[in-house]
């Protein structure tokens, strides 16, 4: 031990590969960034591959996807389609052939430049396994969704890491071998994997509302109202980095004494803890960070694609209630709010479900089986 730190005998130069369409993956990166410092390994970097490799095509799908979760409410959801697509298999998905294609290159400069002995995926490169195999690095890729898509699936993968054994069901019978599947949970940073988890016995409780998606603008307003008539509850909202949206939120609602509104929160994790419940989007990393800290979801009309299927999963295993319209939402909080053994229910589903400490998890493991490849090769 040194520095109160576990010390590995062999310091690796790790390369985390990411991408920014929405704030889940890098999220992951950062936590398994955290864990790979605290482990002893400091040599370790994320790159967000799409928007340094690729910084036009990165604006314009960024642009594509914010848009396709605006007129996702309008029925025109041309993101989810895309996704259902291609979920079977990504060979029928040109853009994400030409993603791999052009990825190729620019991945070989950054392994040159960096040197890794280590790549862990976060986001579904299929360029990395690729590059990877022919440069003989070892490259590792952490799901972070609650729903498989075929984009996440390569041949070539040394090692999986996934959040449940439902996820690990599914890639066996797409011809992995089990026993480059680790039921891992999904990494979280050290605030959310060590914030104590508190009895909710507010006189008021406390209704947390997370309005950082971008669809959210054309019914924040009509929800936050509704929910406000609900007995004993005052509302927090976080519009993350939207300041025009907590502008307007904040002259709209400043008559209201039982609404707090805040824009971007370095402390999010204290505010979940506090919570009764949380009305959100149904990102994996979120309803994952939820789950940690036992905060009953609430998901309003999921965009198509990964966040529905994260929903839809979610609610069969009774930790999720999903809505479409508001009124509906209202009462399904109502009924939680008003029936105290409704939230113990949720809670041992989410016991089922959290595995602690899934970030130091990972690390452990890409650690031991590169040890080992390593000391093989020293041989």
């Amino acid at each position: 031990m040194k520095g109160g730190r576990h010390m590995i005998p062999f310091n690796p130069r790790v390369l985390i590969l990411t991408a920014n369409y929405g704030n889940g993956h890098l999220q992951a990166s950062k936590a398994l960034l955290q864990q790979f410092n605290q482990q002893g390994v400091e040599n370790v970097k994320i790159v967000n591959l799409m928007k340094e490799g690729h910084p036009w095509i990165h604006s314009i799908t960024s642009t594509l996807i914010s848009k396709s979760m605006k007129v996702s409410r309008l029925g025109i959801d041309y993101y989810g389609w895309s996704y259902y697509l291609t979920r079977e298999t990504k060979e029928t998905a040109l853009f994400q052939k030409s993603m791999t294609y052009l990825g190729q290159k620019k991945l070989k400069e950054i392994i040159h430049e960096e040197r890794p002995d280590v790549v862990v995926n976060t986001f579904p490169f299929g360029a990395s396994p690729i590059v990877c195999s022919s440069m003989g690095i070892k490259n590792y890729t952490v799901l972070t969704d609650y729903a498989l898509h075929a984009s996440w699936l390569h041949p070539k993968v040394d090692r999986y890491y996934v959040a449940t054994e439902d996820l690990k069901k599914q890639i066996i019978e797409r011809g992995i071998n089990k026993d480059r599947i680790d039921v891992s949970g999904i990494p979280l940073r050290q605030e959310f994997a060590n914030t104590r988890i508190r009895a909710r016995n507010q006189q008021k409780k406390i209704i947390l509302i997370m309005a950082t998606d971008s669809g959210v603008t054309s019914y924040i307003e009509e929800m936050m109202r509704t929910l406000f008539l609900i007995d004993n509850c005052q509302l927090v909202v976080v519009c993350g980095h939207n300041e025009k949206l907590k502008h307007r939120l904040e002259v709209e609602f400043a008559a209201y004494k039982g609404i707090t509104i805040h824009g971007f929160v370095d402390n999010l994790h204290d505010w979940m803890a506090q919570a009764s419940c949380m009305v959100t989007k149904a990102g994996g990393l979120t309803l994952t960070e939820a789950i940690a800290l036992r905060v009953p979801v609430f998901i309003y009309k999921p965009n198509g694609g990964q966040e529905k299927e994260n929903a839809l999963y979610l609610s069969r295993r009774g930790v999720a209630s999903i809505s479409n319209k508001i009124e509906e939402l209202s009462n399904s909080i109502q009924h939680f709010i008003h029936h105290p053994q409704k939230y113990e229910e949720i809670r041992d589903h989410m016991e089922e479900l959290h595995r602690n400490h899934a970030a130091a998890h990972i690390v452990k493991d890409i650690m031991h089986h590169w040890n080992g490849q390593f000391m093989l090769a020293s041989i």
